[in-house]
C-alpha cells in the first residue's frame, strides 16, 4: 500500500473537521473512478473511497445502470442528461447516495458487504460527498485482497465460487442486480466472499435488468476460470435464479 495520501487533499480535510476521520495512513488502490484510502478514526480502521473531481471521469456509466437507487427531481435528471458541469456533479453525488443507499439495504439484509459508516439517513451521508466510508476489511498488515488478485486452492476455489453465487443471489432474492459482479470487485478475507463497489446497483425498475444481470453471470464466470471454476454463463445465471428461489432469509453477520 502507499502511504502517499495527501492529508491536504480539501474532501480529507471537511471529513476531519466532521470528525468522521482523524488520519488517512495510506492508499490502498487507484481507480478510474476512484481511490480508496486506509484511515482510521476513535473507532479503529476504516475505508474511505473518494470518487475522482467529475472534470476526470466520463458519463460513460449512466448508459444501463442509469444512477443506482438514488432518486432525484426531473431538473437534476435533465441537467444529469444534459452532460454539463452541473450535471456531472449531481451525478456524481448521487452515485455516492447510491452507494450509501446499497450498502445500507445490503447490511441490514445480512449479506456480506463492508458495513457503512454513515447514514442510514441521507442526511447524514450527503455531507461526506464525494467520500463513502464503511468498515475496513482486512488487518493492520493488508486489505483483504480482490479474489482477481490472487491464488486459492483448488477448494478455496469452490468455496469462494459457491459463496459468489450466493452473493449474487441474495442480491437477485432482493430484486437487485449488481452491474459489475466478477472477481475484479469480490474480496477474499479469512475464508469468506466480501461483495464490494455498488454505485451501478439496479432494481427491477430499470429496462435493463434482465441484460445487466445476464451481464453479471457471464462476468462470474469468465472471471473465475483463472481460479480454475469452468462453468459457462447460462448454467452460471440458472443456479444463481435457482439459489435466489430457494434461499431462505438469514441474520445480520458479523464481519471478521
Amino acid at each position: 500500500m502507499s502511504t502517499d495520501a495527501d492529508a491536504k487533499d480539501p474532501v480529507l480535510t471537511q471529513l476531519e473537521e466532521l470528525g468522521l476521520i482523524t488520519e488517512v495512513l495510506a492508499e490502498i488502490k487507484s481507480g478510474k473512478e476512484a481511490t480508496v484510502y486506509l484511515a482510521e478514526n476513535d473507532d479503529g480502521l476504516l475505508a474511505l473511497k473518494i470518487y475522482r473531481d467529475v472534470a476526470a471521469r466520463s458519463f460513460k456509466n449512466t448508459g444501463d445502470y442509469g444512477v443506482g437507487l438514488a432518486s432525484t427531481s426531473d431538473a437534476v435528471s435533465k441537467a444529469i442528461a444534459k452532460r454539463g458541469s452541473k450535471g456531472a456533479a449531481a451525478l456524481q453525488d448521487l452515485w455516492v447516495a447510491s452507494e450509501y443507499m446499497v450498502l445500507w439495504q445490503l447490511w441490514q439484509a445480512g449479506l456480506n458487504v463492508p458495513e457503512p459508516l454513515i447514514g442510514p439517513e441521507a442526511f447524514d451521508y450527503v455531507q461526506t460527498s464525494p467520500a463513502v466510508l464503511m468498515r475496513f476489511i482486512g488487518d493492520e498488515d493488508r486489505p483483504a485482497p480482490r479474489l482477481s488478485d490472487i491464488r486459492l486452492t483448488p477448494e478455496e476455489a469452490q468455496v469462494a465460487w459457491q459463496q459468489a453465487l450466493e452473493g449474487m443471489a441474495r442480491l437477485l432474492k432482493l430484486g437487485l442486480v449488481h452491474g459489475d459482479y466478477s472477481t475484479y470487485n469480490l474480496l477474499w478475507w479469512e475464508g469468506s466472499v466480501m461483495m464490494i463497489d455498488f454505485p451501478q446497483v439496479s432494481d427491477q425498475t430499470n429496462p435493463h435488468f434482465q441484460s445487466l444481470l445476464k451481464r453479471d453471470a457471464e462476468s462470474l464466470a469468465q472471471s473465475f476460470k483463472r481460479l480454475g471454476i469452468r462453468e459457462d454463463a447460462e448454467s452460471t445465471l440458472r443456479e444463481v435464479q435457482r439459489l435466489a428461489r430457494t434461499l431462505p432469509d438469514k441474520p445480520r453477520l458479523t464481519l471478521p
